[in-house]
């Protein structure tokens, strides 16, 4: 079964869906994970396409581990500013200072002293504090959600210093592990992009993309990466945001127009470097 969940196979299982609806053409709507399927769609049928929306895109070109992960990092980061600056007109936390407030509680979380609202009398571990509580909510837009989750933590009484364990990856990950080809050399690597990761995006720690990236080592790559080539694309809409992102965080809001370039103005179908992946060490 492993050799096939990556998105090639979904591409041909969607193209079977519409004909089996006897559509000629689908109109398609993808967000995050979403626009991978959207995207190689088009490529690979795009004249089955009556026109899409990709919001969120996950841009399949990127080439390397660190690039990739630094464009989730930054991505995050600007996500928890805008929390931030969300926070100042909100009830809930109002008048504190959300660093310091997120900080006491990853400092807390470390010494397994932050319990789970989730299942009471456990510890909650930091890297679950970063990513079933900050990053479930960012992905949800759900700033409010948050502000109470974290106003809710602050709150309460600190359990007895004990081990935490984190949570399972989630159920898409060997999905990920076939779309994604992310090789580390070895454990000095996977440290410098652990660091790199932390000084990108310094309030979330642990984040869930380098978790992945480690889990996936050693496991086969149906469907690395590769630049988009179609010159016959859809109409096509990519929205990402409405300011302008800040310097830091440019990087990860390149992925919509690559995708989009590639889509609409074809190229060279390239596949970038496939080199065997070797497991960290350490």
């Amino acid at each position: 079964m492993f050799d096939h969940l990556d998105t090639t196979q979904t591409v041909r299982e969607l193209d079977a869906l519409r004909a089996a609806l006897g559509e000629r053409k689908i109109t398609f709507h993808g967000s995050s994970y979403g626009t991978l399927l959207g995207a190689q769609y088009a490529e690979t049928y795009p004249r089955r396409v009556r026109a899409m929306v990709l919001e969120s895109v996950m841009d399949h070109s990127v080439a390397t581990t660190r690039d990739f992960l630094r464009s989730e990092a930054a991505t995050e980061k600007d996500s928890f500013d805008e929390f931030v600056k969300w926070c100042e007109g909100a009830e809930e936390l109002h008048g504190r200072d959300i660093r310091t407030v997120w900080q006491g509680l990853l400092a807390r979380a470390g010494r397994g002293e932050l319990e789970d609202p989730e299942t009471p009398g456990t510890a909650l571990s930091s890297p679950d504090l970063v990513n079933k509580i900050a990053f479930r909510n960012f992905y949800q837009a759900d700033y409010a959600g948050l502000a109470t989750a974290i106003a809710g933590l602050d709150r309460s009484k600190p359990l007895p210093a004990s081990p935490t364990s984190i949570a399972q990856l989630p159920s898409a990950t060997p999905v990920f592990c076939s779309d994604w080809h992310l090789p580390v050399r070895d454990y000095e690597e996977y440290a410098s992009l652990v660091a790199m990761m932390n000084a990108t995006a310094p309030d979330l720690p642990h984040l869930l993309p380098i978790q992945m990236t480690a889990a996936c080592l050693g496991s086969p790559t149906a469907n690395p990466q590769h630049h988009l080539d179609t010159n016959t694309a859809p109409p096509t809409w990519c929205p990402a945001r409405c300011t302008t992102p800040p310097p830091a965080t440019r990087g990860r809001f390149r992925w919509p127009g690559s995708v989009t370039r590639g889509l609409v103005h074809g190229g060279r179908r390239e596949r970038l470097p496939h080199r065997p992946r070797r497991p960290t060490t350490g």
